[in-house]
């Protein structure tokens, strides 16, 4: 059985006071719903699980009842960082399940192509994230101002979600990661702490996030060109 679990808990800081941005319209739907559809669609995908913050239960209810989703679903509560909700969104899983993609709410553009080819490089490897080379000239800077060095553009990669893995792969990563008392930013940090390859799936379409304002009005497009 193949789970996912969207990310949905986050206060999107970014975006600006009192602005919850996985609500706001694009393209005549809520963000989330745009995301959410994605999985309605991914034929892989057995069940989800929605992390969301507290209160937002109903509003999440509404937005099911009100886009056709049918796919069975549960709502699970956020913790205080990422890496939390991921923990509270493992511990809700079927029994059943053995492979879990797990997606950011704001990346409303993925498509079920991808989500299907990471279940499985999961599958195969244990561990995959959807990602795409860098293209533009990456220089390090300590304190921002002068630069320190030129990074190897031909090793890096912009890696994003979904994350998909083996479930008791991701858990034993994510105990090891709170054994330690460490912060991670995404799942395959977990990954690399014990030692678990992690396969690259190449994400040929935009697969944008949404953290800033200036970031709507090309996801919008991506979304319009997607229909």
């Amino acid at each position: 059985m193949t789970s996912a679990i969207i990310l949905a808990a986050g206060q999107g800081t970014r975006m600006g006071p009192n602005m919850d941005k996985l609500f706001l319209e694009l393209n005549g739907c809520p963000l989330v719903a745009h995301t959410w559809r994605r999985f309605e669609q991914a034929n892989c995908i057995d069940e989800l699980l929605l992390v969301v913050r507290h209160g937002m239960q109903g509003a999440f209810e509404e937005l099911a009842e009100e886009h056709g989703f049918r796919k069975p679903f549960r709502l699970v509560a956020g913790g205080k960082e990422r890496q939390d909700s991921v923990w509270n969104g493992l511990a809700a899983l079927s029994p059943d399940a053995d492979i879990v993609a797990i997606q950011d709410a704001a990346r409303p553009c993925t498509s079920p192509d991808l989500i299907a080819a990471t279940v499985a490089a999961a599958r195969e490897v244990g561990a995959a994230a959807a990602a795409q080379p860098v293209t533009d000239t990456i220089k390090e800077s300590r304190a921002g101002q002068l630069i320190e060095r030129t990074l190897d553009r031909s090793r890096l990669w912009a890696v994003q979600t979904p994350q998909t893995f083996r479930v008791e792969l991701i858990r034993r990563a994510l105990a090891e990661v709170r054994r330690r008392g460490l912060l991670v930013t995404d799942d395959t940090a977990a990954c690399e702490l014990i030692g678990q390859p992690v396969k690259l799936v190449v994400s040929h379409l935009p697969n944008p996030k949404v953290t800033q304002p200036e970031d709507l009005p090309y996801v919008e497009l991506v979304l319009r060109r997607a229909l």
